[in-house]
């Protein structure tokens, strides 16, 4: 992989993976209250290595998305959250412009999970602003969170998911360019869907690869890197299945850490990408600008 943009501004990135570019697009920041959210496996873990880190208790979270341009298509990860958050999200778009894309020329967005960093960058005042865009979701995750009778099986801390995915999916499934898929599809050379369960139903992840390299773009996996490489024990209030998530965070690292992939993840400090390193206890994050 090569940093194409080493002094690109700082809401896009670009990268070549093999034949592909890939943009990281930054969607702005916000406000986590780590200590308040995140959940311990050992009391005062996430205090220390916060402190270990130089953060303080509540961290400036970063909000992530990545077009893939394979030359014959350009196919973009996650919206970023539109007009469904805070006034420091919702730069998605005017980054992708930033870095030379029109969402018109966008042909499809593949969405990690339906929360509202997520997908709520796929629509703006009701209205598509990918117009020419198959949306790609995974179908678990799709009819979850389009039926409101499943707001009592999630934290209220995501409750307004239901109606913030109802509203983003409304003008794509009128004009019928949403498309479901089950885990493991293969949605175009050389992009294939990964099940990541246990912060959604059905959260997804997209191994992208060309010519022998591969970047593995993994959603929600994680949220606070400078707790949870170092213990990928610590789960988040936002976790649908805390222990699952668990499980998929470590098998995702320790994968990552044999096989020497690339990592790009939504909420690392951007670009997101990055390796990771097996270390005695837990894992190291090694962002691509201390590697290239």
């Amino acid at each position: 992989m090569c940093n194409e943009a080493r002094h690109a501004p700082d809401g896009f990135r670009k990268i070549t993976l093999g034949d592909f570019m890939v943009i990281a697009l930054s969607d702005g920041l916000f406000d986590l209250p780590a200590e308040e959210l995140l959940v311990e496996d050992r009391p005062g873990v996430v205090r220390a290595l916060l402190e270990q880190a130089r953060l303080p208790s509540t961290v400036s979270s970063t909000v992530n998305g990545y077009l893939i341009d394979t030359g014959s298509r350009r196919i973009l990860v996650d919206a970023g959250a539109g007009d469904l958050q805070g006034p420091g999200l919702g730069q998605l778009t005017h980054n992708l412009r930033a870095a030379g894309y029109a969402p018109e020329t966008i042909d499809e967005v593949l969405l990690t999970h339906l929360h509202p960093d997520h997908v709520g960058g796929i629509v703006s005042q009701g209205r598509a602003v990918f117009p020419n865009a198959v949306i790609r979701v995974d179908a678990e995750e799709a009819a979850f969170w389009q039926d409101a009778s499943h707001i009592g099986k999630v934290d209220a801390s995501v409750s307004a998911s239901f109606e913030g995915a109802r509203a983003a999916l409304q003008p794509y499934l009128a004009s019928g360019h949403v498309r479901t898929f089950n885990a493991g599809a293969q949605l175009a050379s050389g992009v294939m869907s990964v099940a990541m369960g246990g912060h959604t139903v059905g959260h997804t992840g997209y191994r992208i690869q060309s010519r022998g390299q591969t970047l593995m773009i993994c959603g929600d996996v994680l949220h606070v890197a400078a707790v949870q490489f170092a213990d990928p024990k610590v789960t988040i209030r936002y976790d649908g299945e805390p222990a699952q998530a668990h499980l998929t965070r470590e098998h995702l690292f320790a994968e990552a850490a044999r096989e020497g992939y690339w990592l790009a993840a939504a909420h690392a400090p951007f670009p997101g990408i990055g390796q990771v390193k097996a270390m005695d206890e837990g894992y190291a994050w090694q962002p691509m600008e201390a590697i290239t």
